[in-house]
């Protein structure tokens, strides 16, 4: 027998449940997957991690689709560096990357001979290993790594090609109100570096501070649904890792 109540009731439901995961996905925290290996080794192809929204404040795109609800960003606060952001590319402000910010505004920004330098003072980095391969897209790179700290000590991990690395640039002079980002891995990441695409990214684009990772899993190996295959494809080890 049709029940228009029942109907009526599941679908109120439905639309509060909505209502509220938009409210949380909004406000409060978002998930995140990693598409690329632009963020190795610190982050991984499959990794699915969680963004605060609420660490910057909030602009319109802090919600979905990015209605034009706010001009400019309310309840501002501003990213420290070396925070790994989220943020809406400017070319279109709608392609959701995710970098390490680097530049604050009004700082200048260059490579001298494959080392990184801000305001005129080299970038410290360590070289901790001489012999790792991590992904570039589809293919294997080899490259040396490096503990790298930044001027307020914040310290991470980055990786250089070991033939043939991004040694020298113009210097990037950061505008008011906007950031500089680039990729951990840093040969093999469309960044801040090319202005066309990336470029400096206004605060507005910022939508939230990548936090940790939830759950990870390495597609090369085999689909989620091959169960058997799980203690191979899921990275367990990775689950609840904090993102530094």
């Amino acid at each position: 027998m049709f029940n228009k109540k029942f109907i009526i009731e599941n679908i109120k439901t439905l639309i509060y449940a909505l209502i509220i995961a938009v409210i949380i996905r909004s406000i409060f925290i978002q998930p995140f997957y990693i598409p690329s290996s632009s963020m190795e080794p610190n982050l991984l192809v499959g990794d699915r991690l969680f963004v605060t929204k609420y660490s910057y404040g909030y602009s319109k795109h802090s919600f979905p689709f990015s209605p034009p609800i706010f001009k400019n960003r309310i309840f501002f606060n501003k990213p420290k560096r070396g925070d790994v952001i989220v943020f809406k590319t400017p070319a279109d402000n709608r392609t959701d990357y995710i970098k390490r910010l680097v530049g604050l505004p009004g700082d200048n920004i260059q490579f001298i001979e494959s080392n990184l330098y801000i305001n005129n003072n080299e970038v410290l980095k360590s070289k901790i290993a001489e012999t790792d391969i991590i992904y570039c897209g589809n293919k294997t790179i080899n490259v040396f790594t490096f503990d790298e700290k930044l001027p307020n000590g914040k310290l991470h991990k980055t990786v250089y090609l070991r033939d043939f690395t991004f040694q020298n640039s113009d210097i990037f002079t950061v505008p008011e109100d906007h950031y500089f980002f680039l990729g951990d891995n840093r040969d093999c990441s469309k960044d801040s570096r090319f202005l066309t695409s990336v470029g400096y990214v206004h605060q507005n684009n910022l939508v939230g501070k990548a936090q940790f990772i939830f759950f990870s899993s390495d597609r090369s190996v085999g689909s989620f649904f091959k169960f058997w295959k799980w203690n191979e494809s899921i990275r367990f080890d990775r689950f609840f890792k904090n993102i530094i």
